[in-house]
């Protein structure tokens, strides 16, 4: 069981109760393990209650029981369907939203996921208890990471020529790559955004920019190796090598610092509001990752995945403000290292 801590002046009292979407996913499960862990208690939507209760058998073995409860939500587009999710909870750690690589129309992707996203916001606007949210987005909302670029990325950053790029009916979907997962997830957030100023809700909102995430799986045996913290894991299983091959030297945040950040945001003073929150930790390649696992496990250097050496990215961001937020809660070292980040995330695919 880990060890509570605290959280000096929280704007949040203990033991309140926070709601975490999508809470069987790696980001979303890591928001919840670290809300529990500074002594909050968490309501966790899912899909599935039957299919996700491990996750209950996990966090009362890490928190204590009875700090943890499941939330089905079969369809989060149903009229309603956030009403009982919210109630009683006083901070939202919203994580939950469409992964899909391949999207090929953002305008219909976005049209087809705001709603429900919005109905998210309007539930909590209604629901008296609600004092802040967190939003999660996308380093892809900002920028298109290109090696051979130096760019200089600030909140007022938007991926614009992700826009351009997936709406130009004159190139080719291959030619496109990522162009329209990443224009998807800008206009999500920008729809989000254009909501909060329309509407002015009662609560704090802020929207976190989160880069690859790497690092830690908290449960192995029933997540598997989810999200981009699988794409480390086709390194070692030398799997996907073409898709690995197409993705741009970037940023990473490491998976703890990533659920530490939702409760800097939702907890601490002074109260955070309207801003967004760049979660990139470290520069990285998945070159580089190759390399840490080479030095990590000489004796399976020779199975993995031939990565090309792209480059290294060359962006200034604007992630000092992460930082500052992650030493509220006591990290005053900064993010985490991506060669931490790499041993975590094998030892994860190791225990399998």
């Amino acid at each position: 069981m880990s060890t509570k801590q605290s959280i000096p002046s929280p704007i949040l009292p203990p033991n309140a109760l926070i709601l975490v979407t999508g809470a069987n996913g790696l980001i979303a499960s890591h928001a919840a393990d670290q809300l529990l862990a500074f002594g909050y208690r968490v309501r966790g939507t899912v899909r599935s209650a039957t299919r996700c209760a491990y996750l209950s058998t996990l966090f009362s073995a890490r928190h204590g029981a009875g700090r943890f409860e499941l939330h089905e939500i079969p369809d989060v587009s149903a009229p309603g369907a956030w009403d009982a999710a919210v109630r009683g909870v006083s901070g939202i750690a919203h994580v939950l939203g469409a992964l899909d690589l391949a999207v090929q129309d953002p305008d219909s992707a976005a049209a087809e996921e705001l709603p429900w996203q919005i109905g998210l916001l309007e539930a909590a606007a209604r629901a008296p208890g609600v004092r802040s949210v967190v939003f999660t987005s996308s380093a892809w909302a900002v920028w298109t990471p290109d090696a051979g670029k130096k760019v200089i990325l600030t909140e007022e950053s938007w991926n614009e020529e992700a826009l351009a790029l997936a709406r130009d009916k004159a190139v080719d979907a291959q030619s496109k790559g990522f162009a329209g997962f990443m224009a998807f997830k800008t206009l999500v957030e920008q729809g989000a955004w254009e909501w909060v100023r329309r509407e002015k809700p009662g609560f704090a909102f802020n929207t976190v920019l989160l880069d690859t995430v790497l690092g830690e799986c908290l449960d192995p045996t029933n997540q598997g190796i989810p999200s981009t913290a699988g794409m480390a894991h086709w390194v070692w299983e030398n799997i996907h090598t073409d898709t690995l091959n197409k993705m741009q030297p970037q940023w990473f945040v490491d998976c703890r610092d990533a659920g530490r950040l939702y409760v800097a945001l939702l907890a601490t003073a002074p109260v955070v509001d309207r801003e967004r929150i760049f979660g990139f930790g470290a520069r990285y390649s998945f070159f580089r990752v190759a390399e840490i696992l080479r030095g990590l496990y000489p004796g399976h250097a020779d199975k993995l995945a031939k990565v090309k050496d792209l480059g290294w990215d060359q962006s200034e961001v604007p992630n000092q403000r992460g930082a500052e937020l992650l030493a509220r809660l006591g990290q005053t070292g900064g993010w985490r290292s991506l060669e931490e980040s790499v041993k975590e995330n094998a030892e994860s695919w190791l225990k399998l």
